[in-house]
């Protein structure tokens, strides 16, 4: 149970989980392919990934874009799925469907896009990963929490459709990632300061310590369809 040798790709590897967790399989020795729409963002992430490491950006939403990617990629083992933009947080009232509709592309129909295009090229033992969210949504996150039980049933249909192709997907709690950006600092930091104090670990989650939980579901050989909930204990409190 390595990832030693292996290849894989990380749609969404630029930045924040993606990121930690390309560069925690590298340190394991895999082979990392990092996508992301923006090339600068690209660059920034191969600098911090060994010299073997490959980049590319392309727009994950688009259903021409994605299977070209693919295809300059080639072969590989696991496929992870860790795209998103900034959090959309907001009421039901004060939500413009135009804009709901447009949150889906890439966290949803990119995830789909990602899989229908991906899973051709995965070599038997591999497996896809996704990423979900909000298993205790709060006032605000009707937008979020959808797409993320969008999500959870895309695991677990394809689970059975791509078998034996392992398909799940981690579910991480309050993590201290560039999803936040769009919260003022001062609002970012009581957030997070609030969850500390609330949590039972006693802080909010780092990409490195959620990028473990990425790497298990890649590792391990008999676990399919599941949502691993990483959250420092928010469902029990």
């Amino acid at each position: 149970m390595t990832l030693g040798g292996k290849r894989i790709v990380l749609l969404g590897g630029t930045s924040g989980i993606g990121l930690a967790t390309a560069q925690a399989a590298a340190r394991e020795g895999a082979s990392v392919v990092v996508a992301s729409s923006r090339q600068t963002s690209v660059d920034r992430a191969l600098a911090t990934l060994p010299a073997d490491a490959e980049g590319h950006s392309g727009d994950l939403t688009d259903a021409c874009a994605v299977p070209a990617l693919f295809e300059r990629i080639g072969p590989f083992d696991h496929l992870v799925f860790t795209a998103g933009e900034a959090l959309k947080l907001g009421s039901l009232a004060s939500t413009d469907p135009a804009s709901a509709r447009r949150y889906f592309e890439l966290r949803y129909w990119g995830a789909f896009l990602a899989a229908k295009y991906g899973s051709p090229g995965i070599r038997p033992g591999g497996s896809i990963v996704f990423t979900s969210a909000g298993q205790l949504p709060r006032a605000g996150w009707a937008l979020g929490a959808s797409i993320c039980s969008a999500v959870e049933g895309l695991t677990r249909a394809l689970a059975v459709e791509l078998a034996p192709i392992r398909v799940n997907a981690v579910s991480p709690g309050v993590v201290k990632t560039p999803l936040w950006g769009e919260m003022p600092e001062a609002d970012r930091a009581a957030l997070y300061q609030q969850v500390a104090r609330t949590l039972p670990v006693g802080h909010a989650g780092e990409p490195a310590e959620i990028a473990e939980a990425y790497l298990y579901l890649m590792r391990q050989t008999y676990g399919t369809g599941q949502v691993l909930v990483v959250d420092g204990g928010a469902l029990l409190v």
